[in-house]
């Protein structure tokens, strides 16, 4: 993870000063992003920036799990466990709001979906009014889910794809949510003058994901781990694409820098478009053996009515903001088993 960081870090020298002597506001803080946040804003205060920033961390802890509550103790970055649905009271000045507080895990936000459409509408509408009385550039983490299930016409899908999502159904509270997010922005943007950006990660993968995460990759190394056979949700022919956590956050803090004005962009990797079962394939090669697998219905606790397709259109990302992943994902995989062979994996 360190190495990660430090590339990361290399990678956004030519943008990175742009924070120089900043105050940033993330929220958020603990969970897997929100992290990766810290670890580079202390490497750039550390080693980069030619005037130390300043970093307010605000999170409830209410998923973080036992790696988000170790909190790690910074230089000029100081960490209070707030709700984001409560008012937020700062008395200096502050630059950058980077909003990355949410729900994310399907088994999260299941558990708890009156608080996962709290922190994204209330939460959110705070957030946008604290940058409007700072006069501060606002992020907002929303989802590729708010695309639902694209018709294949839309596939890679772009920035301006309406989505095709459920108002009731069991991804609602998280989906929806983020859309009313979405809104809020541009509400903000256009009455109020607030900078705002919106960024739509697309499967997001790395070191640093909790085992008890439930998302596809935590789950299969888990269930790995206990050698137990893997399980597959529906058909295992449902595709996604998934983009390494260097390239992600690379692409964010691009975005938080040099986004346009009430701008959405998409950050993802849209190559390769793979199904479950060919993930599983790709895994098997790296480990060097065979992985069982079942294929079983959805369990109560995994909302189904999930898209059959998720792939992203990042051609505004990468005109307006020189985003460009580079990492494929036999690399990504094989870093992200690496680590989680001495942290959750435990093979030998």
């Amino acid at each position: 993870m360190k190495t990660d960081i430090q590339q990361i870090v290399d990678n956004l020298s030519n943008v990175s000063q742009n924070f120089s002597g900043k105050t940033i506001l993330l929220t958020g803080g603990r969970g897997f992003l929100g992290r990766y946040f810290m670890e580079i804003f202390n490497q750039l205060n550390q080693k980069f920036l030619k005037e130390k920033m300043k970093v307010i961390v605000l999170d409830n802890l209410i998923t973080s799990g036992k790696e988000g509550a170790e909190i790690p103790i910074y230089d000029n970055i100081s960490f209070q466990n707030h709700d984001v649905i409560k008012k937020f009271n700062f008395d200096n000045k502050i630059d950058f709001i980077i909003h990355a507080a949410g729900i994310a895990s399907p088994y999260y936000y299941r558990a708890f979906p009156l608080e996962t459409l709290e922190v994204a509408i209330d939460g959110t509408k705070n957030m946008l009014e604290l940058a409007e009385r700072n006069s501060a550039r606002l992020t907002f983490f929303s989802s590729s889910e708010i695309y639902g299930d694209p018709d294949p016409k839309n596939i890679p899908t772009k920035e301006s794809y309406r989505g095709n999502v459920s108002c009731t159904g069991p991804r609602a509270c998280y989906d929806e949510s983020k859309r009313v997010g979405e809104t809020l922005c541009n509400i903000f943007h256009k009455i109020k003058g607030v900078h705002t950006n919106t960024i739509r990660p697309f499967n997001i993968f790395g070191p640093g994901m909790q085992e008890t995460d439930y998302r596809v990759l935590p789950n299969f190394t888990s269930r790995i781990k206990a050698n137990i056979p893997l399980q597959i949700y529906g058909t295992g022919n449902q595709t996604r694409t998934f983009c390494y956590v260097t390239d992600a956050m690379e692409g964010f803090i691009r975005v938080i820098l040099n986004g346009v004005p009430g701008e959405a962009y998409n950050i993802g990797n849209p190559d390769p478009e793979i199904s479950v079962i060919e993930l599983i394939k790709k895994i098997e090669i790296i480990l060097g053996k065979k992985v069982r697998y079942d294929i079983v219905n959805y369990p109560d606790s995994y909302p189904a009515d999930e898209p059959n397709r998720r792939c992203p259109d990042i051609f505004k990302a990468k005109i307006q903001v020189k985003y460009k992943p580079k990492i494929q994902i036999e690399e990504g995989l094989r870093r992200f088993i690496n680590w989680s062979d001495n942290v959750y994996l435990g093979i030998q």
